[in-house]
């Protein structure tokens, strides 16, 4: 029985099996994703022209949005500077909100 257990934490370990990567358990994991399917199909669709516009704001609105992220967090994944994230973070905000309205009037910076 012994061996069966050690092959088995052996296979498990294998960079092929994902022996290289930490678990995560999706339980502990607090998405921000708390809105209607509608509000979220029309910010996707808005957050495509706005991409168009200004690609690295539309990407901080989406780690906002969508992730959940602060701005300060928003700015460390996009490897930008806290300033200029809150200039994109307002900026795109401002595009949501003249595009579909506020859909984010609970949120605060």
């Amino acid at each position: 029985m012994r061996r069966i257990l050690v092959d088995q934490a052996r296979r498990k370990l294998r960079p092929k099996h994902g022996g290289d990567r930490q678990r995560l358990v999706l339980d502990d994991i607090h998405l921000a994703v708390n809105h209607r399917p509608e509000e979220l199909l029309s910010v996707s669709e808005v957050l495509e022209e706005l991409a168009d516009v200004d690609e690295q704001a539309a990407q901080l609105v989406k780690l906002r949005y969508f992730v959940g992220f602060t701005v300060e967090e928003a700015a460390k994944a996009l490897n930008i500077s806290a300033r200029t994230a809150y200039r994109d973070w307002s900026f795109g905000r401002a595009w949501l909100r003249r595009r579909i309205g506020d859909p984010e009037a609970s949120e605060k910076k």
